[in-house]
């Protein structure tokens, strides 16, 4: 037997799953849940499970000849300096820098813009794995203090401390049980702002709810438990803050969340030398979404979706606050308004013109100034910066090239080139064109396609099919080491900007959300049935992939129509929709899924949650489920319960049904290099050799 025979064998021969009678009643309706006994990460039994599916996966995976290629070549592809968008302190420069295949990027600092960089912080020394992570960093105004925060194995959880830029030596300052903050200075440099949680139960660390957030100032030089409370709601435990100094030092403006509700509230205070004043509550209705930009004294501008679904640029002054006094500066257009940076006294707003980005200047008076001429089809992002700078920077990429970062001068428009990758991967010979597919409902769905050029239709590719579709954000084109190892194995990928994203602004998100949810999965559908009927693929040949809500996409579309996809990447994704709510984050999620709690909204959660419609000896794709243990954003529970009803379900003679769960890494962010090359090895063979004639 050969050893790809054999470790297809060892794969279908799946661990013992035990099945317990638990059976609940909800809304009337008896809803069987047999392994819930799964969601109790610390139970002995749940971990032997883990350890035992592992086994099974990665003797499968280790088993594909075409792995250890795909592990190479994604490793050599990955092995080139990647230099981040630089930031000005104090006269400093600070900016993140991977050599090649360092597991974590590093943090270097230099004098001046082209001089010699120092090395400044190496989260590389604080696990011998690699697994943990900067996941932020924020210097103070002068540039001599750097406030940074560590995240330990993926977790959403992150610790501060404070870095001597001038020594590279850490004070004693100990921040913890930081979760969805940021980090924002004072002038002076005597403090800063961060958000976080009461301290969790030992044992529900990765799984408890995480309620009533709170907004913090630590001073320098005290310990964590001196702090000063700024701002908490106890009579509004769902509600979230993160609070920003203005660039003049004058203001602290507190975003107010509510779950991921794209309403909100936004709260500002008057800093003083002495004494701060009251928290004024300028915008408390929570009827729009209100992303604060920046002030020129009194002056506050934000970009809003009231009154237009596509968003504008709007002019508070605080001193004469009334609706009727507000100002429009930047109206609404034809294309979403994805983002907006006040810089340089200048607004730069990035549009999402049919989900790729069209860069347009305007002065604060809401003159258009000029547009930025960009490469081509893709995505541009940066422009970050502060009132009085005279430049900023920005980058671009494309699905098949990995892009640039640009200086731009804000007086004249000049772009120059400051930094490009240098990687081996020729994109010339791929071409990217955009198509629009109607959905079930007739309504027109975008979608990129990357081949190589000169393919001929006649259904015979390999075929990725990528999407996400939910809360708001969209999906754009962007380069991809992993992909472009997928482009040069032959393989078509396809980018889907389904309903429920970002890509056309409020009511293109509001149009797949609760009991609408299912356009996703209708608009998702309709592009992998256009794929198969237009020649670029057959089912046989088509996977489909997304992560977290892309996750339960994926889950969703495999549950619903088995016999379209050859196989499925459901990775971190949300497959138990009646219990989401009661983990972690989870119940910020209702806005966009639904209510388990609501009867209606319950109905329509059961009829599309992908672990609760799996069905005996139903014929699905091969699958291979993706999670990680310290994922505590979706918890693993999802993944697992899903695979073990999967592996229960899927006949004998099916295609493998696998799980695969990473240690030490969470839900995406802050992954160590190697694992990522890991999982793009094992992801990749997997479709290769399920999608083989």
């Amino acid at each position: 037997m050969t050893t790809a025979l054999i470790a297809l064998a060892t794969a279908l021969s799946y661990p013992d799953t035990r099945i317990d009678e638990t059976v609940e009643t909800l809304h009337g309706i008896k809803v069987a849940d047999p392994y819930r006994w799964l969601e109790d990460d610390h139970s002995e039994e749940t971990k032997a499970w883990v350890k035992s599916q592992n086994k099974v996966t990665q003797a499968y995976l280790s088993g594909l000849p075409q792995r250890a290629e795909i592990h190479d070549r994604t490793a050599r592809l990955l092995d080139f300096e990647r230099i981040g968008t630089p930031r000005e302190f104090g006269g400093r420069w600070f900016f993140t820098y991977n050599s090649g295949l360092q597991n974590q990027s590093v943090l270097m600092t230099s004098a001046s813009l082209g001089g010699e960089p120092e090395l400044l912080l190496d989260p590389n020394s604080l696990s011998k794995e690699g697994t943990v992570s900067l996941a932020d960093w924020t210097p103070s105004k002068d540039g001599k203090l750097l406030a940074w925060a560590l995240s330990r194995g993926g977790s959403d959880w992150k610790e501060i401390r404070v870095r001597d830029v001038t020594t590279g030596k850490d004070l004693k300052d100990h921040l913890r049980w930081v979760k969805f903050s940021g980090i924002s200075w004072l002038p002076d440099g005597s403090g800063f702002y961060y958000s976080r949680y009461d301290a969790p139960d030992d044992q529900a660390e990765l799984t408890g709810r995480n309620e009533n957030h709170q907004l913090w100032f630590h001073r320098i030089g005290t310990p964590q438990s001196a702090d000063r409370l700024v701002y908490r709601r106890v009579d509004h435990p769902t509600w979230g803050f993160y609070g920003g100094v203005t660039d003049d030092g004058s203001y602290l403006v507190i975003h107010v969340s509510d779950g991921t509700s794209t309403k909100n509230r936004s709260f500002y205070q008057k800093l003083g030398d002495k004494t701060d004043g009251d928290i004024v509550e300028l915008l408390n209705e929570a009827d729009a979404a209100y992303r604060f930009l920046g002030n020129v004294g009194s002056r506050f501008f934000y970009r809003t979706n009231l009154d237009a679904p596509r968003y504008r640029v709007i002019a508070i002054d605080i001193e004469n606050p009334g609706r009727e006094h507000w100002e429009e500066i930047i109206p609404q257009s034809d294309e979403n308004l994805d983002e907006v940076s006040l810089v340089g006294g200048h607004l730069v707003c990035s549009y999402l013109k049919d989900a790729r980005s069209v860069i347009r200047v305007h002065d604060l008076n809401g003159k258009h100034v000029r547009d930025v001429d960009l490469p081509g089809l893709g995505s541009a992002g940066g422009f970050r910066g502060r009132l009085d700078d005279t430049h900023t920077f920005y980058g671009f990429s494309s699905f098949t090239d990995p892009g640039a970062i640009h200086r731009y001068e804000l007086a004249t428009g000049k772009s120059e080139l400051w930094r490009k990758p240098d990687i081996d991967f020729d994109g010339s010979g791929y071409v990217t064109k955009q198509v629009f597919i109607p959905s079930k409902d007739g309504t027109k769905v975008p979608a990129f396609i990357v081949h190589r050029k000169g393919i001929e239709l006649d259904g015979s590719h390999r075929t990725l099919l990528y999407g996400y579709g939910g809360f708001n954000i969209p999906v754009t084109p962007g380069f991809s080491v992993s992909r472009a190892v997928w482009l040069e194995r032959g393989g078509v990928f396809v980018l889907a900007c389904i309903r429920g994203g970002g890509e056309y602004g409020k009511e293109w998100h509001e149009s797949a959300i609760r009991l609408k949810k299912q356009n996703s999965y209708d608009d998702f559908i309709a592009i992998a049935e256009w794929l198969t009927e237009n020649g670029y693929t057959s089912p046989k040949k088509l996977a489909i992939q997304g992560g977290s809500n892309g996750g339960l996409l994926v889950g969703a579309c495999m549950t619903q129509r088995p016999e379209l996809f050859g196989a499925c990447l459901p990775a971190v994704g949300v497959m138990d929709l009646l219990r989401f709510h009661k983990f972690t984050i989870g119940w910020a999620w209702k806005r966009d899924y639904g209510d388990p709690e609501n009867p209606e909204e319950f109905a329509n959660l059961l009829k599309i949650s992908p672990y609760h419609n799996l069905k005996p000896s139903v014929r699905y794709p091969a699958t291979l489920v993706t999670t990680a243990d310290h994922d505590d954003r979706v918890v693993p529970a999802h993944s697992f319960k899903f695979a073990a009803r999967l592996q229960a379900c899927q006949p004998p003679d099916g295609p493998p049904v696998l799980i695969r769960i990473d240690t030490s890494a969470g839900h995406g962010a802050g992954t160590a290099l190697d694992k990522v090359i890991d999982l793009a090895a094992d992801q990749w063979a997997f479709l290769e050799d399920s999608l083989k004639d």
